[in-house]
């Protein structure tokens, strides 16, 4: 029976990447809502980012939004983030807030709008150049909304003639992660609406061409596990978005409302590798928090992520795997809710205390008067958002 002190120094091993735009504001279809404490600069995000960090040990790296964190130096902004405390991560590209992509980007039957979103990710690449940044996560809101609008045969050629083009510009230490999304904003046919597709487009590029999984990207009642597993089987698992999908695909904090699905699967990212020093899987968050402060909401989702970890490694692998041959189906799976069920969070304040973490790390930050201080010195200036 494995034991919580039996994955104590596994623990260790967990990351997870946090990205600006959840310390910015965000919102609805309807309204993006200001908080006050808000930062202005992408600075004040780095900042932000790197209190999620102190006070839990689980974020030490910061994704980055082309153009929402576009800067004129950005191997300062590097040094400045290493300053506080933390790394700069991905890097990703935007091709769907500017008028020239409302029929599409890398798919637009314009070449002239292709080549531009081209150019775009070509430009992000030059960033990764200055941060040392290994990602360059691309999602496309391509797509239509009418039957007959586009190509759709077409598009899937553009599609593949661009990200090649892009590809052949990553260095040699660099890598691409495509997403998909199963629908919004087009909602008649979306270019990379699933896994397949997009694995087919990466496997056409080469051995650094992956599949970014976000767990908000799914119809209801699709098996993620069961994604996820197909993805470490076939080595084309390159990244994770952590989130949940009620906003309709995802955006809410992850495991907020379903943690037995992200504890079910976590365990086929460590049965399949996906986790530890030697993978290569990236464990990002891609949240917005649009009506909870942001920097605590961060602070829960890492620490989610980190509990159901605990449990994904308590599972008894060795028992569930004698159950499995010996045919017991209501053993298995007692086998499998008893990790789940688990509670983990008083040997987790253990663990945290004796690394010189805070033990609740969440009302540590509460009482720090970090937030009051933001609210008080923040004021004046534009707030970041991605309005």
């Amino acid at each position: 029976m494995t034991t919580f002190a039996d994955i104590g120094d596994r623990l260790a091993d967990l990351a997870v990447e946090v990205p600006s735009w959840a310390y910015g504001n965000s919102g609805t279809r309807f309204k993006v809502f200001g908080t006050p404490g808000t930062p202005r600069t992408v600075e004040e995000k780095l900042a932000d980012a790197a209190t999620v960090h102190r006070f839990t040990g689980l974020a030490p790296t910061v994704a980055l939004h082309i153009p929402w964190d576009l800067v004129d130096d950005f191997k300062a902004l590097a040094r400045y983030a290493e300053d506080q405390g933390v790394a700069l991560g991905t890097i990703n590209s935007n091709t769907f807030q500017e008028e020239e992509y409302k029929l599409g980007s890398l798919t637009n039957a314009d070449p002239k709008v292709r080549q531009r979103a081209v150019d775009h990710n070509l430009a992000c690449i030059d960033v990764m150049n200055q941060t040392g940044s290994r990602d360059l996560k691309i999602w496309l809101a391509d797509g239509t909304n009418y039957p007959g609008q586009g190509d759709i045969r077409a598009r899937q050629d553009w599609l593949a003639e661009g990200l090649a083009t892009i590809y052949a510009q990553l260095s040699d230490d660099q890598r691409m992660v495509l997403e998909y999304k199963f629908f919004e904003p087009a909602f008649y046919h979306t270019d990379v609406p699933d896994w397949g597709t997009s694995y087919a487009h990466v496997s056409a590029l080469g051995e650094r061409a992956f599949v970014c999984l976000d767990t908000g990207h799914h119809a209801p009642g699709t098996n993620i596990e069961f994604i996820v597993a197909q993805l470490l089987r076939l080595g084309r698992l390159g990244s994770f978005d952590f989130n949940s999908r009620f906003y309709a695909d995802d955006d809410l904090m992850v495991g907020a409302a379903d943690p037995f699905q992200l504890f079910r699967i976590l365990v086929e990212v460590v049965r399949g590798g996906g986790y530890g020093p030697d993978a290569d899987v990236a464990l990002m968050l891609d949240q917005c928090h649009n009506i909870e402060k942001k920097i605590p909401g961060q602070i829960r989702s890492v620490l989610n992520v980190q509990e159901m970890f605990a449990r994904a490694l308590l599972l008894d692998t060795a028992a569930l795997e004698t159950a499995r041959q010996d045919g017991d189906v209501l053993l298995a799976n007692e086998i499998f809710m008893d990790a789940f069920y688990t509670d983990v969070r008083r040997d987790l304040a253990g663990w945290r205390e004796a690394r010189g973490l805070p033990a609740d790390p969440m009302r540590a930050y509460l009482a720090s008067g970090y937030q009051e201080q933001i609210e008080a010195d923040r004021v004046g200036g534009t707030q970041a958002g991605w309005s």
